[in-house]
């Protein structure tokens, strides 16, 4: 029997918090707990959450020191006819935020054009080449959007060019910030900002209604500012709280009317219905966010901005086509990536949860999906994953992409190596990098060296992050309609989960590559139907178990149902616990075992933590093995009255 090697957390909101946001705000106890697991703890902070046009938003102008100046310097370049030259980024997030400007620029009569480096020969972010060319064509300004924080050279250049350079990003911040005329970046904005989560189309969209403004022209533009906004922040997987979540719930809603004859174009060929009332962040991030991101990945960047800056549905619909082709393409080839990769680790000594991180490094592999590639074994392994391939000019180099998991910050972890890498950039969360591959070595072992740092061994599991455990009877289609109306859910505001302890399964099935269809019932009766994505290796699963879901609709001939989208699975605890060695401690549960041969009592908890301890002493060990366990005091608290409770569980005398 094969299962899922999951570790769960199951938050445990405080009681009278919960009926206290029950009473203000009328929410179903599931959902106050929902939110009080997103931090929201106050009536105040919660009808905010509910409804986020009730909070008076700061000025941008306020709380962005050089906002200003921007707007000054863009003003009089457009006033006076000077090029202002926009420097994107070939990603989802760059694409959408060049497009913007591009739109802003446009409608204020402004004399613009981008370049946009090329994944294959640039790399990430403005460079020399960039510069020079700008300074040949008579450039005025350069203003950098989703890129250019950490760009020191290339903005010194510029400056001494004689261009003006407004940098805008949203990128962790290097020791030395470059010597641009104005910086727009959310990571100098104070921690509690409500603007501090913005993606780069975040920022570009906040100059370009800014800038708008100073020419009375926001009315006409300010609705396809803002589903370019949408798409973006939602397809470059930002934060969404702050203002990204009260921007986001009005954008979502206003989409499927578009006006932009790309983005009409673009639900059209992926399927998305223009009849919806409002679009989800995964219409966005599993259907329009992939076809745009594909094309900066495998195709010409040129091709999306074309798409989102015309108005011409012909041409929208061709361009809209061509991403839906090349994603067709990217797909294949991350499928064929992911296999060569876990064949890999497979058939090579890889000791990653040794190492508590893993590098995988190939030829041939494009690099323009390999991040994609390094999530799924993310989920798979439950690791940070560094991917690499050789660059195909230069097979001295390597490029690669990292992501990692919750414990364990990407950029940090870089920034750790940086004696050996050259360029490299990212955030907590995924990050990418480039090493000469004599260094590889001497990387796996530093990346292996920060990670032992962080991690011990049972985070080395997928986590499964639950909010709150509910029956059958409670999983009705009001629930879901009111959890559809705090949409939206993403990143850092996760879409509710909730668990169901000792769940038959009733009907189990595969369907398609690799997935399960299930009926499942409580002991009461109650039946409810569910898929498990990528599950289907786990086929037949036992008779009983406990499930991990979210809700979810299924509209099909006409009626709508409620069924489960299973996250997470594992025994049951009546299969798992043998009530004669097994006790509960503060909601905690715990196995003990006594060896008499070695004298030894021997707790275990629900992480595999083992604490061992032998008779008559103070001190015990306490891991995940004895290799790496650490010393402890058993006097002391909390372990004295597990100890206590271990021996009234196995009728030990003290």
């Amino acid at each position: 029997m094969k299962l899922p090697d999951q570790r769960w957390y199951i938050a445990s909101p405080n009681p009278n918090q919960v009926k206290t946001l029950v009473a203000e705000t009328g929410l179903s106890p599931l959902l106050a707990q929902v939110i009080l697991n997103r931090g929201i703890d106050s009536p105040k902070l919660a009808q905010v959450y509910i409804n986020p046009n009730v909070e008076n938003l700061p000025d941008p102008l306020d709380e962005f020191p050089d906002l200003f100046p921007s707007i000054e310097l863009l003003k009089e370049a457009i006033e006076t006819g000077e090029k202002i030259a926009i420097c994107g980024d070939y990603d989802a997030d760059g694409m959408t935020s060049t497009s913007l400007l591009l739109r802003a620029f446009n409608h204020l009569g402004g004399d613009a054009y981008y370049e946009i480096p090329s994944r294959m020969k640039d790399g990430y972010g403005i460079n020399e080449r960039i510069v020079e060319k700008f300074a040949e064509e008579g450039v005025g300004v350069i203003l950098t959007v989703d890129n250019g924080i950490a760009a020191y050279n290339p903005i010194k250049l510029a400056v001494e060019l004689g261009l003006t350079v407004i940098i805008t990003d949203h990128h962790d911040l290097p020791e030395k910030l470059p010597p641009a005329d104005a910086i727009l970046n959310p990571k100098l904005l104070p921690i509690q900002s409500p603007y501090r989560g913005l993606a780069g189309v975040g920022v570009a969209y906040i100059l370009a209604v800014t800038l708008a403004g100073q020419f009375n022209k926001t009315e006409e533009i300010i609705d396809s500012l803002l589903e370019l906004f949408t798409l973006g922040t939602i397809a470059d997987l930002a934060p969404l709280v702050g203002v990204n979540r009260r921007w986001l719930k009005k954008g979502l809603k206003q989409l499927p009317n578009s006006q932009l004859a790309g983005i009409q174009a673009l639900m059209q060929v992926a399927g998305v219905s223009e009849e919806q009332k409002q679009l989800k962040p995964d219409d966005i991030g599993f259907k329009l966010g992939p076809r745009i991101n594909a094309v900066g990945r495998i195709g010409e960047p040129q091709t999306a901005i074309e798409l989102l800056t015309t108005d011409d549905p012909g041409i929208a619909l061709e361009r809209a086509m061509q991403c839906e082709q090349i994603n067709g393409k990217r797909k294949n080839l991350c499928e064929e990536i992911e296999k060569e990769a876990i064949h890999l680790i497979k058939t090579t000594p890889i000791d990653y949860k040794k190492n508590r991180v893993l590098v995988v490094i190939n030829h041939q592999w494009h690099h323009g999906v390999i991040g994609i590639v390094a999530s799924r074994l993310v989920e798979r392994y439950g690791v940070p994953v560094f991917i690499g391939t050789y660059e195909e000019n230069e097979p001295n180099k390597i490029r690669g992409s990292a992501r990692g998991i919750e414990e364990f910050n990407i950029f940090e972890s870089l920034v750790y190596c940086d004696d050996l890498l050259g360029k490299y950039g990212g955030h907590k969360a995924a990050g990418g990098f480039g090493l000469p591959s004599q260094n590889l070595m001497a990387f796996q072992e530093r990346l292996s060296e920060f990670a032992h740092q962080l991690l011990e061994p049972h985070h080395l599991k997928p986590l499964v992050k639950i909010d709150g455990k509910a029956d059958f009877k409670e999983l009705n289609p009001q629930l879901y309609q009111h959890i559809d109306s705090l949409q939206p859910w993403g990143i850092e505001n996760a879409f509710p989960v909730f668990w169901t302890p000792d769940v038959k399964i009733l009907e189990q099935r595969t369907v398609g590559k690799n997935h399960l269809k299930l009926v499942l019932s409580q002991d009461d009766g109650q039946e409810m139907k569910a898929i498990a994505w990528r599950f289907g290796s786990y086929f037949p699963l036992p008779k009983r178990l406990d499930i991990a879901y979210k809700l979810t609709e299924n509209h099909w001939n006409g009626n709508i149902n409620i069924e489960l989208e299973i996250v997470g699975l594992r025994l049951p605890a009546s299969a798992k616990i043998n009530p004669k060695n097994s006790f509960t401690y503060q909601g905690k549960d715990y196995i003990c075992h006594y060896s008499e041969k070695e004298k030894e009592l021997r707790i275990r908890n629900s992480q595999g933590k083992v604490l061992a301890i032998r008779k008559g002493e103070r001190k015990g060990l306490l891991g995940i093995n004895r290799q790496e366990a650490k010393e402890i005091d058993v006097t002391r608290q909390p372990y004295f009255d597990i100890i206590k409770e271990a021996m009234n569980t196995l009728n030990l005398t003290k």
